[in-house]
């Protein structure tokens, strides 16, 4: 009996954007367990072990050099590295092969992701700039893991469209928190060093074009650019996004090469081990990294930083002071009610000057749904709070900030998904 065609090319066989969404949305589950563990750790008779904890340091000496940080910033610079990366990836999958492809229907994600990101901030500096400026940037991002798990709550009752609109959101979302960590979150600039992380990325480019495949080239290229960027004094997890970005999105073997017969034979194990390479040959390194990276992100490594960031001290003093404090107020409004708003408005004036046309087949109410969804900053703004605030006080305020912010988004988007009608079906 002769075996069944595949009915798709070897290239797709990876479902990208679906694998993404539903790792995205199983992850967001593990993160919100890790955040809810942190808090009670360091809320139990054991508190002192979270902070002793993640406050024992590791040194590592290479040629000289000591590299000595405590875990958190173990897991904060180096982990964390790795989760951009992956960013890095989807941002460069999204612009060649994705939403962020076609002009016309990447403007509608664009414009709503800057209105999402000006409002915050000027929400935050409205009320908070007088105090502690430098937490601007905290209420501009969008915790994509987070926003999608809360999406999976509408089910089918939401329009296609309005995923992918969320999905390019967060992912133009993530650029603008990249270029804001780049410029205004790395100071006392050390050139020498910096010159020596170009000089890194520049030798990745020219690897790429003499079509060298091997891996560890790579990951060592990586690992030098990383420390060249910490020693900088630039946030050193930027190495994770640049590396993305020059990830090769052409499969090493072309579609029309793939012999579908020999990609799905498993009779024996030399034919299982040509049908492996056969499809590792076929996909982008793009494509293949993030399905062999993504899980690891989200599934180990957010929730990690999660735990590890997320252990706020709650009494009543706290929450007093927190409750009166333009910091947290500041967050608090620019997640909750800047988000949103600028979202609805920048998507309202791009759709009126013809500019982008509205998600197909959505009501206003997904719409708005979507739209306080984004206000979820949790994972982002977190790693922007630690960056912005020195003063302690001020970190247990912006970060209890953030966790009520993203709280409230997630069930008041749930809610009002939840309720949405059924999305209209084209005729």
């Amino acid at each position: 009996m002769d075996r069944p065609r595949p009915t798709t090319d070897g290239r797709r066989l990876l479902s990208p954007l679906r694998d993404f969404i539903a790792t995205e949305s199983a992850g967001a589950v593990l993160i919100a367990v890790a955040a809810v563990v942190a808090l009670l750790w360091a809320n139990s008779p054991w508190s002192a072990s979270y902070d002793s904890f993640w406050s024992s340091r590791i040194a590592f000496e290479v040629a000289g050099h000591t590299l000595d940080l405590d875990l958190r910033h173990w897991v904060n610079d180096g982990l964390m590295t790795v989760f951009f990366l992956v960013v890095g990836l989807e941002i460069k999958r999204e612009l060649t092969d994705g939403h962020l492809a076609n002009r016309r229907a990447a403007m509608l994600p664009i414009a709503g992701a800057f209105g999402g990101m000006l409002m915050p901030a000027c929400l935050y500096l409205a009320v908070a700039g007088g105090s502690a400026p430098r937490g601007w940037a905290v209420p501009v991002a969008t915790d994509i893991a987070l926003a999608v798990g809360v999406l999976a709550v509408a089910g089918p009752l939401l329009a296609p469209s309005l995923r992918a609109f969320l999905l390019g959101l967060a992912i133009v979302d993530d650029i603008g928190a990249i270029v804001i960590i780049a410029a205004f979150y790395s100071s006392g600039v050390r050139w020498a060093w910096l010159l020596v992380a170009l000089a890194g990325v520049a030798l990745v480019v020219v690897v790429r074009r003499v079509a060298l495949q091997l891996t560890w080239v790579y990951v060592a290229i990586g690992i030098v650019v990383w420390f060249a960027l910490h020693e900088a004094g630039v946030h050193a997890t930027l190495a994770g996004v640049a590396m993305g970005l020059l990830a090769p999105t052409e499969p090493h073997l072309a579609p029309e090469y793939v012999d579908v017969e020999e990609l799905t034979d498993l009779t024996s194990i030399e034919a299982a081990r040509s049908s492996v390479l056969i499809a590792r040959r076929s996909v982008s390194e793009v494509e293949w990294l993030q399905h062999v990276l993504h899980p690891w992100t989200s599934y180990l490594i957010v929730p990690v930083f999660a735990l590890a960031n997320a252990g706020i001290t709650l009494s009543l003093d706290g929450i007093g002071d927190a409750a009166t404090s333009r910091v947290a107020w500041g967050v608090l409004l620019g997640l909750l009610l800047g988000k949103p708003i600028g979202v609805l408005a920048a998507v309202a004036i791009s759709t009126r000057l013809g500019l982008a046309e509205a998600p197909a087949g959505a009501s206003r109410r997904q719409l708005l749904g979507v739209a306080v969804a984004a206000g979820i900053g949790f994972t982002v703004a977190l790693f922007i709070t630690e960056l912005a605030f020195v003063d302690e006080v001020l970190l247990e305020q912006a970060k209890l900030a953030v966790f009520a912010a993203s709280v409230l988004a997630a069930v008041v988007a749930a809610v009002t998904l939840r309720r949405s009608p059924s999305p209209a079906v084209p005729a």
